[in-house]
């Protein structure tokens, strides 16, 4: 089981356990399971679903306990509980409407949190490939940096620093796509803007090294030197024993050949 459910799951038993859980009469027949029941039997058959792992009809039942009893605590554990089945089902907009909704409802609660991870977790899951649109991406990486920011100390932030990591890198992973089909068309200044967003907003990402020998070659090509020794210098200052530092500088050894060595290498 991936981290991040094993920590979601974890934080939801611990979240909803409850104290003398419904006895007798807990389990729902499936063709009376939206026929009006009291709440503790609703729950408990929800629960037992969610323990069989068939988490689509989990979702559904948790909230069909806060259809009918929309003011009962149990509701507010439905809540979450919903949000999680519809999350380990791939169901990621229903399981972040699920955790919004408890938000909404209950925004000082000491679940909240939870709510909030649910959120950036079903965004995070939806993350594609670079070679598509990555409005996704940036969403999830909003949503990490909001758990981050209000609750910073806990597990959850933890595990959303390490995605935000991945979630940047994606970004950056697209700009170079961008930026590389810019500068096979020989649109070599468009090709600079995006090599440059990687530099600047993207430079602890893997990406870096490669951005900076990318502006090296296109202001070679734009026929200016004087930057793309200032690219080179800050290749070789950040990243002199990588395979991009060893290529910019072979450029500007052959296309500025009056360039100082120790300014290409070294700044």
């Amino acid at each position: 089981m991936p981290r991040s459910r094993h920590i979601a799951l974890a934080a939801l038993a611990a979240l909803v356990v409850l104290s003398g859980c419904a006895s007798g009469g807990g389990k729902a027949k499936k063709d009376q399971r939206y026929l009006a029941q009291d709440v503790e039997t609703l729950y408990t058959a929800a629960r037992e679903t969610l323990d069989r792992r068939n988490y689509r009809l989990a979702a559904a039942q948790f909230d069909e306990v806060e259809r009918q009893h929309p003011y009962s605590v149990w509701a507010r554990r439905a809540q979450l509980m919903s949000s999680f089945s519809y999350y380990v089902s791939g169901q990621y907009g229903e399981a972040i409407a699920a955790a919004q909704r408890f938000l909404s409802l209950h925004p000082g609660s000491r679940e909240a949190p939870y709510a909030y991870y649910m959120v950036a977790l079903s965004y995070y899951n939806q993350i594609t490939g670079v070679e598509k649109d990555q409005k996704i991406t940036q969403q999830a990486l909003d949503a990490l940096g909001e758990l981050i920011r209000r609750y910073p100390n806990t597990d959850y932030a933890a595990d959303a620093r390490l995605k935000i990591d991945l979630a940047r890198d994606h970004l950056a992973g697209k700009e170079m796509e961008i930026g590389r089909f810019y500068q096979g068309q020989g649109l070599y200044l468009a090709a600079i803007i995006r090599f440059r967003t990687v530099v600047e907003r993207y430079e602890t990402t893997s990406h870096a090294p490669e951005a900076l020998e990318r502006l090296v070659e296109s202001y070679l090509a734009m026929g200016i030197p004087e930057e793309a020794v200032k690219a080179a210098a800050v290749l070789g200052n950040n990243y002199p024993g990588s395979k991009w530092y060893e290529r910019s500088y072979k450029l500007i050894e052959r296309w500025v050949p009056e360039a100082p060595k120790k300014t290409a290498s070294q700044g």
